[in-house]
């Protein structure tokens, strides 16, 4: 996934760094995006169907631990809807980074 990110980044006008978010007690978020600006975007890769409340709880430490610099926080899962977690988080189909 890593490196579906790194080229979907290629086109973008923002390009921002990677990062791995992980905390001592263990709250962690797959991939951050920040941008120049300092802007964050978290992204959580999920092998599910179905989500629980434990699958969005490093994008919550993660908006708490970055403040207002957080901008959004995405869930990729094996669902087939968006669905919203909040006014700054989703879970997104997987298969919407592979379409046009």
């Amino acid at each position: 996934m890593c490196q579906e990110l790194r080229k979907q980044i290629t086109w973008s006008r923002t390009r921002p760094s990677i990062y791995y978010y992980r905390t001592a007690a263990g709250r962690e978020v797959d991939f951050v995006l920040e941008r120049r600006g300092g802007g964050i975007v978290g992204v959580e890769v999920k092998a599910a169907v179905k989500l629980g409340g434990d699958d969005l709880k490093g994008l919550a430490d993660l908006e708490e631990t970055v403040g207002k610099r957080f901008l959004a926080g995405v869930v990729l899962y094996q669902g087939n809807t968006v669905v919203p977690f909040g006014p700054k988080r989703w879970a997104v189909p997987l298969s919407a980074m592979f379409t046009e």
